[in-house]
């Protein structure tokens, strides 16, 4: 018994410190400071949208990415110094597209151009709407979202280590590392659904297709396609659309993907091969709109990671890129 009290006990103090962090962040946080920052962020990215679209999926990692480590603070966004390896050039976040990072530059400098609204809004907040207004752009759903993270004064290469998930986990390395971020499985198989946008290098599904060994889960035709676009000695800078079908859109294309053996990688095909989450993906092939809402409550529970709301913990920096 007394274990099963320590672990209840554990539990009840995770939700606790979570809905002390929602009842820190608020939609209204800049409503007297600056009242339109939603449309001057949401204009902003919509001209980089039309400009270049792969910032749709770009800007939705870069937010996953940032959250997964430090917390949503936009360490991420953070370049190298003499002394210091910052978050951005650890291995793991070198395939995240330059057009990501300039979606909140931009939307940034666009917030700033407005008096009232110059050095107010942090780089975590507008990355947040940001990601909601491409997601949104896309043709997903539009949330509200919660503001008043700072930015954080950290950002190191180190911090990202075993931080992120690699596309060759299984369902229990999934499930356990969403876990400790207090997000659920079903968390978990919902921001996957992200998966219906953006590119991925060869080399991180090669193992899969390889001739003498293809992956079994994975479609016969969707593999021989996938072999004819990344042979053996391809650049390996090469990429591919996650979503062949819908590759612009955001939809629930990635479950029926899924359902059809076409995942790309082992950590999307397994949501499917595996018993325990199989039926989440079923359910969700089959209706969109009950997708859309289980996305909707977890990149708002994503949103909540690690957030600092403490000024001894983070600032609003005048530069997304640097410390002031």
């Amino acid at each position: 018994m007394g274990a099963e009290i320590r672990i209840l006990a554990a539990f009840l103090a995770a939700l606790a410190a979570a809905a002390g962090v929602a009842a820190q962040l608020r939609q209204d946080y800049y409503a007297a400071v600056c009242p339109d920052l939603e449309s001057i962020v949401r204009d902003a990215v919509s001209q980089k949208v039309q400009d270049q679209p792969v910032a749709v999926g770009a800007t939705i990692r870069l937010f996953f990415h940032d959250c997964f480590v430090e917390g949503c603070d936009a360490s991420v966004i953070m370049v190298s110094t003499g002394n210091n390896t910052a978050e951005k050039d650890h291995p793991s976040n070198l395939s995240l597209a330059g057009d990501g990072f300039d979606t909140v530059i931009k939307a940034k400098a666009a917030v700033d151009a407005v008096p009232a609204c110059t050095n107010q809004v942090s780089c975590a907040d507008i990355l947040a709407l940001a990601t909601r207004d491409v997601i949104a752009l896309a043709g997903g759903p539009s949330y509200a979202v919660e503001l008043g993270r700072l930015d954080g004064l950290v950002s190191l290469s180190t911090n990202v280590d075993g931080k992120l998930p690699p596309p060759s986990f299984d369902l229990d390395q999934l499930t356990t590392l969403f876990a400790a971020k207090n997000l659920s499985q079903a968390d978990m198989i919902a921001l996957s659904g992200a998966h219906t946008l953006g590119f991925a290098h060869c080399n991180t599904f090669a193992g899969r297709i390889q001739p003498e060994s293809v992956d079994p889960t994975m479609n016969a035709t969707y593999a021989a396609d996938l072999q004819a676009a990344c042979p053996a000695g391809v650049d390996p800078n090469i990429a591919l659309q996650l979503d062949p079908v819908t590759p612009q859109a955001f939809d629930n294309q990635y479950f029926v993907n899924l359902v059809n053996g076409r995942g790309l990688f082992t950590s999307d095909q397994v949501l499917y091969s595996d018993a325990r989450s199989q039926p989440t993906v079923v359910a969700w092939a089959q209706n969109a709109t009950d997708f859309e809402q289980a996305f909707v409550d977890a990149m708002t529970k994503l949103g909540r990671v690690d957030v600092k709301t403490d000024p001894s913990l983070g600032n609003i920096r005048r530069d997304c890129a640097f410390l002031n």
